[in-house]
């Protein structure tokens, strides 16, 4: 893979939506890599990545750029991992869930109704269980990723026909899913009836009643215009989810060391600002999704956690990831299964 003395176009349609001019020609960088997101262009996470982009080339003083794709431009969120395992494009930000599809043991931060809050997720994955993960990504993936996750958000369920109060209401419910497997099977668990498909195609299933609902961080449920589509929002709280920036081995290697250090603090900086978007955004969200009519309902988290018990869906998951992370996980959270 040729990956110096190379020049890649930001597009204009990503550098317009996010309100961005293009560059004027300049001399090539040694290198010029690219990341592709599935989320729409205006949310803050593309806008945390531009920085990111900026501050390497201004803190390798041009030698390196990363050009940001948002809005599904180069693929959805399983697209872009396979495109950067195979050296197509140089990072990708795949979420614990969508690694997990390769990687089984990065689901873990996603098994259901395990983390009350914060206070528990960014101790638990800045600390031994996010190391563990770490390492295994770098061993097992083709992927180096950064030290820190980049803030996805607790996820909750959306309907257009029905409120989700207990896990009774899920029972035969039609709800989209991402293609990933942990989720899928907390959902089945459930007695829902999950569907799999990427982000960029979930407005139009739920418009035209493929799915009766879908479930994400309300971030994404505003970004993606689901209001329209949608009327009741339920705070299940069910994952928190983050998203593993991760670059291709062969690319990541083929930087100087003093490149991988810029790119790392970089990209490990800009998270702790991005966590602080998300956890604003939640606070914000809510109130402008109930103006634009959705109708919002809190939860009973125990009835869920009692059939997932019953449907023996974290022992099964256990057995898949090992007790070292289960164990982690737990010291983390307290019992779980």
């Amino acid at each position: 893979m040729q990956t110096t003395r190379r020049t890649i176009t930001f597009g204009a349609l990503g550098a317009a939506a996010l309100g961005v001019a293009p560059r004027r020609a300049r001399a090539a960088a040694e290198f010029s890599y690219k990341i592709g997101t599935s989320t729409p262009a205006a949310h803050p996470f593309n806008k945390r990545l531009q920085e990111v982009g900026d501050r390497i080339a201004k803190d390798s003083k041009g030698r390196m750029e990363l050009h940001v794709f948002p809005d599904s431009q180069l693929g959805g969120d399983n697209d872009l991992l396979s495109q950067a395992r195979s050296g197509a494009i140089e990072f990708c930000q795949p979420t614990g869930q969508i690694l997990s599809s390769i990687l089984p043991v990065t689901a873990i931060n996603a098994m259901g109704f395990v983390f009350s809050d914060y206070s528990q997720v960014w101790p638990t994955m800045d600390g031994a269980l996010g190391a563990l993960v770490r390492k295994q990504i770098a061993a097992k993936t083709g992927l180096v990723p950064m030290e820190k996750m980049w803030d996805l958000g607790f996820r909750q369920t959306t309907t257009s026909n029905r409120q989700v109060k207990t896990a009774a209401d899920l029972v035969g419910l039609k709800l989209r899913t991402p293609i990933a497997p942990s989720l899928i099977a907390l959902f089945q668990a459930l007695k829902a009836a999950p569907v799999g498909m990427q982000y960029g195609e979930v407005y139009s299933a739920l418009q035209t009643h493929i799915v009766d609902g879908q479930e994400n961080p309300l971030s994404q449920v505003e970004a993606g215009k689901f209001y329209e589509v949608q009327k009741y929002c339920s705070m299940t709280n069910h994952v928190w989810d983050g998203y593993w920036i991760c670059c291709n081995k062969d690319a990541w290697d083929a930087l100087p060391p003093d490149l991988q250090k810029i790119t790392q603090q970089n990209f490990n900086d800009v998270a702790l600002l991005q966590r602080d978007d998300i956890a604003k955004l939640n606070v914000s969200t809510k109130g402008l999704l109930e103006s634009k009519g959705m109708v919002f309902n809190d939860c009973d988290a125990d009835s869920f956690r009692k059939v997932l018990r019953e449907a023996k869906f974290y022992s099964e998951w256990k057995a898949k990831l090992g007790d070292d992370a289960w164990g982690l996980l737990e010291k983390a959270v307290g019992k779980i299964s």
